[in-house]
């Protein structure tokens, strides 16, 4: 029966009212009398619910990624989209970076779920991810030119804008991605830089449990669900580098 409605739904035929039925509603818990209906307004239930195709978000490539951080007037900015670009974390997770998680000797990001005054969170288990060294020379930088003797916990804080010092919020990062889209015309949001990290690794042969780990997904399904739309042409990549693929063979014409 499903069925039968996705061919009319593709061929253009209106299907709500078909898909749609009336019940009675339904109040508080599981448990309900055997009266609990009397009285009460019927409600709209769907009775079939269809597939809806979904699109994978668009992935920043590297020169959109560069231009965005070039576009950024001071460091603290820079580096907190550079963090984003080499370690795929959430925003909640980069603004409730504490400073005793940055290791510049190890080049380790340690994400840990905690309460944050500016109710940035984590939202999995602890982790540690690799990142670069120029990802801690720009931490160094932002530290000895712009935060300087503030005396605050949070690596992101507010530099300019009142309250100077305390922790930086989503709102002021959703104010720095509006004027970087109105400067460089680049339509992004904060988890493209997330999206563009983890198909990036994918697409360089890092198995799904890497990736799984390095993201924080719970699940490996999460991250081959997430990253299903890697294409043919991917897949021809990784397996002409693990060896299962000649690329260098010239293909013999079929008669």
């Amino acid at each position: 029966m499903a069925s039968f409605y996705e061919f009319h739904q593709r061929h253009g035929v209106a299907l709500g009212e078909l898909l749609t039925r009336w019940r009675p509603g339904r109040r508080g818990g599981s448990w309900q009398s055997f009266l609990a209906n009397l009285g009460a307004r019927p409600e709209r239930h769907r009775a079939i619910s269809l597939r809806v195709e979904r699109r994978p978000p668009r992935e920043l490539i590297q020169a959109e990624m560069t231009a965005l951080i070039d576009a950024c007037d001071w460091l603290r900015d820079k580096f907190l989209l550079s963090l984003l670009r080499v370690t795929g974390l959430r925003i909640g997770e980069a603004l409730g970076l504490r400073h005793e998680d940055l290791d510049a000797r190890r080049r380790l990001v340690v994400v840990r779920p905690r309460e944050n005054v500016n109710r940035a969170r984590a939202k999995t288990w602890s982790r540690e991810v690799p990142a670069d060294a120029e990802l801690f020379r720009l931490y160094s930088d932002y530290l000895h030119e712009e935060y300087g003797l503030l005396d605050c916990d949070h690596v992101f804080v507010n530099l300019w804008g009142s309250p100077i010092g305390e922790p930086m919020s989503y709102a002021s990062v959703d104010r720095l991605v509006r004027r970087l889209r109105d400067r460089t015309g680049i339509a992004f949001s904060p988890h493209l830089f997330r999206h563009s990290y983890a198909t990036g690794l994918l697409r360089r042969g890092v198995a799904a449990e890497v990736v799984q780990h390095l993201h924080g997904h719970a699940s490996i399904s999460t991250t081959v669900d997430t990253y299903s739309h890697l294409g043919v042409e991917d897949a021809r990549r990784a397996l002409a580098a693990a060896g299962f693929l000649d690329e260098s063979a010239t293909a013999e014409p079929i008669a």
